[in-house]
């Protein structure tokens, strides 16, 4: 998709949402709207975008040439540490004829004192959260991007096989997690979608767990890895649970109930089921085998330039799905001290159900 039809695609958006102007900081809708990568820090940029008309973007000097770079038609506003950026916000809120407008921005991204800046640069504005609805315009993956994501899983998903042939009784979890994550870079990873998981024994009954430097694997422990890296941008996001020699008779009628709930998530997810129903026949699958008081979390979430972000595979989403969202498929069950079991697959909808972008084994498998 070309930056012109992205940007078609946030002018729909704020004509269809009553906006009259956007506001993005740095962050996945910049970036996707205009190829440049830049971060938040305490020197303001901020891109704004009419209805109609040049979009104008407040910028520091030392950052114009990076973003010229990409080839955005933007007016820009530079402005140097020693003058502030203040007259920067006046001159684009003139240009932009902001007085009175209401402008959208994002609201889990845009800091408290940019949105005072926007504020004092022009009168009677509304500055407004359309965090959500901005958003959207991300929510159906093209070709390219789901080419990116594809690589991403597939360098995630070899480094895990390396690793497992690694993993035996005694190790730690910092070693089995350093050596995966030297695996990624070796094949090609850009960069991390976020710190990896891996969690032995009672530490897998925590979702989000912290990686321990001193507990060494023991025979018969859940062994959770929650990973992924990046390339273009685009994240992966797998988690498998192995064992490390064989489990016991609990463990494995746990595995194979969240085995079953993941199966019912892909064959639920299709073009015209809301989110909520995937949830719904997901979560179903686990309270039928037992263990409803074991579930801790919704089933997944959209996964892009953001590990995530819409559409959300949870019981209040009232996200349609449509052909080329992506999102994950996790479910889990979390005996408390005890036991931890999540398998986590990237999905894609497709024309007619969906596919799943990872394809590791979801078999349980035993290793050390």
């Amino acid at each position: 998709m070309t930056d012109s039809h992205r940007l078609d695609r946030l002018r729909a958006v704020l004509n269809a949402e009553n906006y009259e102007v956007a506001a993005l900081a740095p962050g996945s809708n910049f970036r996707y709207l205009t190829g440049s990568i830049h971060f938040l820090m305490e020197r303001p940029l901020v891109l704004f975008v009419p209805k109609q008309g040049r979009p104008a973007l407040v910028i520091p000097h030392l950052e114009t040439e990076l973003f010229a770079s990409h080839g955005f038609d933007a007016e820009m506003f530079p402005w140097m540490d020693g003058q502030g950026y203040g007259g920067a916000f006046s001159a684009a809120a003139q240009y932009l004829h902001l007085d009175g407008k209401t402008v959208a921005v994002e609201g889990q991204i845009m800091r408290f004192f940019e949105v005072e800046a926007i504020r004092r640069a022009a009168s009677d504005v509304q500055v407004i959260d359309g965090h959500h609805a901005l958003s959207s315009i991300r929510l159906r993956k093209d070709a390219q991007e789901i080419a990116a994501l594809r690589r991403a899983i597939q360098i995630s998903e070899t480094a895990l096989a390396r690793t497992l042939e690694q993993v035996k009784v005694g190790m730690t979890e910092r070693q089995v997690l350093n050596y995966l994550v030297r695996a990624m870079q070796e094949l090609g990873g850009e960069g991390l979608s976020f710190e990896p998981i891996v969690l032995a024994g009672d530490n897998s009954s925590r979702p989000h767990g912290k990686v321990r430097n001193d507990y060494t694997i023991r025979e018969g422990d859940p062994l959770l890895f929650d990973f992924g890296c990046t390339v273009d941008g685009y994240h992966a996001d797998i988690t498998r649970t192995v064992f490390v020699g064989a489990p016991s008779d609990e463990h494995r009628a746990v595995y194979a109930a969240v085995l079953a709930a993941n199966e019912r998530g892909r064959q639920a997810a299709r073009p015209g089921v809301a989110g909520r129903d995937v949830d719904a026949l997901t979560a179903q699958v686990l309270r039928d085998a037992g263990y409803g008081d074991l579930i801790a979390h919704r089933t997944g979430h959209g996964l892009g330039l953001d590990i995530h972000e819409a559409p959300y595979i949870s019981q209040d989403s009232a996200t349609v799905l449509e052909p080329g969202m992506v999102f994950t498929i996790e479910p889990g069950l979390y005996r408390a001290g005890v036991v931890g079991i999540r398998i986590e697959d990237n999905v894609v909808v497709t024309e007619d159900g969906c596919e799943s972008l990872s394809t590791f084994s979801r078999d349980l498998l035993i290793v050390g």
